[in-house]
């Protein structure tokens, strides 16, 4: 039964916003062919903050949320990024939009509705709630009061994890042998986490001056390669990965489940590569951490992992206690990079550099004035000034 379209009263500024529908139930998979001016039709319950940046890095002209953006289990900041990019967000359309959609065809965000664009007329096929400002602050302070719940479930599910994997965790075993050689050498792991990108690119000058062993996990990979880096080790269940990271030259270590169970080791042969596999509960970057300190590596730079327990709860799954005990194990070999980007940042001003340049020039001149070759050259110097100020005055006043 087809809908008649009504314009509903929404927000102020609520101006109907169109597009071509890009849909896909995995958030990072959709955001890799979104294009500017398209519409994002997701399903992802609390979309976290990296999920939110790589949207807005995409340009889209709307997001629809098929489940909650906020579910009130914690206050998750992907929302706020969205709105406060200036782009639309349509949250709980109900799981039936993505396959009442086909990718390709033109829809747009109309109030709280989403309209097909068809030639047979137009019709809403799915309707939610549009997020502004004001929703999504109070959906944050609400989803504030879930985190006492959280951080109880977080230290049960860190007690559990510690029992099951206690001789990974205090002596290594089951921690595999790679070729990758960590002794006596520094590994910089770099994580698709917050600000990932701008820290591997403050970065630079270390990885030019150290050469520390270049760990990628999963996206993290790509991220190493498009800041012109060479890989030493790619680590992961390779869902994120490209091919050309894969392909590299650098030695692959694929994530399993505790039972030996691989879903990306199929894929990583496939490409002709033979990979490392590495069973153990956790996270891949749990999984990196181990490898670079069983290896003997002096110091592990982390670049974009997880270290408050929001960002725990905003990676969406209960396991990320094993982050916090591997952290422990690792102990003072880890540093955090999380925000050296924002950590000193130039202030320099065009005005102050143009300062420095005149003191300078009347450094050098004084110091000129103060030898007798400095004197001379000095005199030289205003005798052909003085030459060139004549000829272009006797050019001026010539007929």
């Amino acid at each position: 039964m087809r809908r008649v379209l009504r314009r509903r009263p929404g927000p102020p500024g609520d101006a109907a916003t169109g597009g071509v529908v890009r849909l896909d139930r995995r958030t990072k998979d959709l955001a890799k062919r979104l294009q500017p001016g398209d519409v994002a039709v997701i399903d992802h319950e609390d979309v976290d903050r990296v999920a939110a940046d790589s949207l807005v890095a995409a340009r889209p002209a709307a997001v629809v949320n098929a489940a909650a953006s906020t579910s009130g289990r914690y206050p998750n900041i992907g929302p706020q990024v969205l709105v406060e990019a200036g782009v639309v967000l349509v949250d709980g359309v109900g799981p039936e939009v993505m396959t009442a959609l086909t990718e390709g065809q033109r829809v747009r965000v109309d109030g709280d509705d989403l309209v097909l664009l068809a030639e047979d007329g137009d019709r809403v096929v799915a309707s939610g709630t549009r997020q502004t400002s004001a929703t999504v602050a109070a959906a944050m302070e609400a989803a504030r009061e879930g985190l006492s719940t959280q951080l109880e479930a977080f230290a049960a599910n860190t007690m559990e994890y510690m029992l099951r994997e206690k001789d990974l965790l205090l002596d290594g075993i089951g921690v595999p042998e790679v070729r990758t050689s960590f002794a006596g050498r520094q590994a910089l792991l770099v994580v698709r986490g917050y600000h990932y990108r701008e820290d591997l690119a403050t970065l630079r000058s270390y990885i030019r001056e150290y050469r520390p062993v270049l760990i990628g996990v999963d996206g993290g990979a790509d991220a190493v390669l498009e800041a012109g880096h060479r890989l030493d080790m790619v680590v992961g269940d390779m869902d994120s990965v490209s091919d050309a990271a894969l392909t590299s030259g650098a030695e692959v270590v694929v994530h399993a489940y505790r039972d030996g169970r691989a879903p990306g080791l199929d894929r990583v042969q496939a490409l002709g590569v033979d990979p490392v596999v590495f069973p153990a509960t956790g996270t891949s970057e749990d999984v990196a951490m181990m490898l670079a300190d069983d290896g003997g590596a002096e110091l592990i730079v982390a670049v974009g992992t997880h270290a408050t327990l929001v960002e725990f709860l905003d990676k969406g799954r209960a396991g990320m206690a094993s982050t916090f005990l591997t952290r422990l194990r690792v102990g003072g070999k880890l540093v955090d990079a999380k925000g050296v980007s924002r950590l000193y940042r130039q202030r320099i001003s065009t005005a102050q550099v143009a300062a420095l340049l005149v003191a300078g020039l009347l450094a050098l001149l004084v110091a000129l004035l103060a030898t007798s070759a400095g004197q001379t050259l000095v005199a030289l110097l205003g005798a052909q000034l003085d030459g060139l100020v004549a000829s272009v005055r006797g050019w001026a006043e010539s007929p």
